[in-house]
């Protein structure tokens, strides 16, 4: 019988963890592994909502936000100027203007010299372009699968009607907005950079007041090293630049390319967009030494842009970019792929030292040389 004696007990107990079952709160729910993995899911779905909703934001604005990352990363580029001529007893404003001078006369200096250059050699290059396309056509009409003359007249009549029809024309009126919104940009890019060169810090520390202690010194890290990571990719990027031009240049002056001086101003522009840049300005240049010149002078022109690559890429590109640019190429395809994709071109350009410029805020996020917690290399003892 003494076996049986708290048998009761037990019946009443477990009947009482049936009760509390039935009457758990409904947020106790969430409590468990399962509950856990919900709400990281509904976290993360708003957080993905607020990060969509804010590229929406800024696609809808480009003709703003644009404008305002190219005179951050200019106003960057060209901090060590103002604080040198602050330093020298300069005045702000004086110092300010002769640098935004600077500024406009370069980058207005670069547009003149690629008009300048290419309509003066386009009349030459038409005439060896249209002898090019002429020998073209010759040659793919030997072909088995050849079109016959009678479907290629027909498809220049579709070029010349759309040429000469309203929806081209709708097409030039659009061009001329794109104009207009260019100009509009461009007098807003300057105006914004003027206020960075001349208030830049002031702005930043005023954005600070709502942050103290730790907050208010990793922000500080973190402004200090957007500048100085921005600052360092734009001048670095601008010297390997300006050397693949001057390199290319001298091999397309040898080897008699037309267009000499506009494709090396266009090798200066694309080589701000790391890996895929090179590859295009080489393409290009080679197809007009093909045009113009015929297939051995653009196998030349092929070599000596890579060669051209070859030395930038292993000699000057290390020395000059290697504190400021410490991303994995993999980082490098992906940023590129987003930021066209988001932004075309201008996005393409900007979209590396945005991501090198969050890399480098990372890299300070837990003090001067100290990377967040999770992004700090592991000890495989520890590991």
């Amino acid at each position: 019988m003494g076996l049986f004696r708290n048998e009761p007990q037990t019946i009443r107990l477990e009947s009482r963890d049936v009760e509390l079952k039935a009457t758990r709160a409904p947020w106790s729910l969430w409590a468990d592994g399962f509950g856990r993995l919900g709400i990281r899911a509904i976290q993360i779905i708003v957080v993905v909502t607020v990060v969509a909703a804010i590229i929406f934001t800024i696609r809808q604005l480009t003709l703003v936000t644009i404008p305002l990352v190219i005179a951050l990363i200019l106003a960057c580029a060209f901090a060590p100027v103002m604080r040198w001529m602050r330093r020298r007893g300069v005045p702000s404003v004086l110092a300010t203007v002769i640098t935004l001078l600077a500024i406009v006369l370069l980058l207005s200096g670069i547009g003149w010299l690629i008009v300048w250059a290419v309509r003066n050699q386009w009349d030459d290059l038409y005439a060896q372009a249209q002898d090019g396309f002429q020998a073209l056509i010759a040659w793919v009409q030997t072909l088995p699968f050849a079109p016959s003359q009678d479907q290629l007249d027909e498809w220049m009549t579709t070029v010349t009607d759309f040429i000469t029809s309203a929806q081209f024309g709708s097409g030039a009126l659009a061009g001329v907005g794109a104009v207009a919104n260019f100009v509009t940009g461009f007098v807003l890019l300057v105006t914004i950079l003027f206020f960075f060169l001349k208030d830049g810090p002031q702005m930043w520390e005023f954005l600070l007041r709502p942050f103290h202690g730790e907050h208010y010194l990793r922000s500080r890290r973190i402004g200090d090293k957007t500048v100085t990571v921005l600052g360092s990719y734009v001048r670095g990027t601008a010297t390997v630049a300006f050397v693949d031009a001057v390199g290319i240049l001298i091999g397309l002056l040898i080897l008699q390319v037309p267009l000499a001086i506009p494709l090396s101003v266009l090798v200066f522009l694309l080589a701000f967009i790391p890996i895929v840049g090179a590859t295009v300005a080489g393409i290009i240049a080679a197809l007009v030494a093909l045009v113009a010149n015929g297939p051995l002078n653009a196998l030349l022109v092929v070599g000596v842009v890579v060669l051209v690559n070859q030395l930038e890429g292993n000699f000057l590109q290390p020395v000059l970019m290697g504190r400021s640019m410490k991303l994995h190429a993999f980082v490098i395809l992906v940023a590129l792929t987003v930021g066209t994709v988001l932004g075309g071109i201008v996005g393409a350009v900007l979209a590396v030292p945005i991501t090198a410029a969050v890399w480098g805020a990372i890299q300070v996020w837990d003090g001067p040389a100290l990377a967040a917690r999770w992004a700090r290399p592991k000890d495989p003892i520890e590991a």
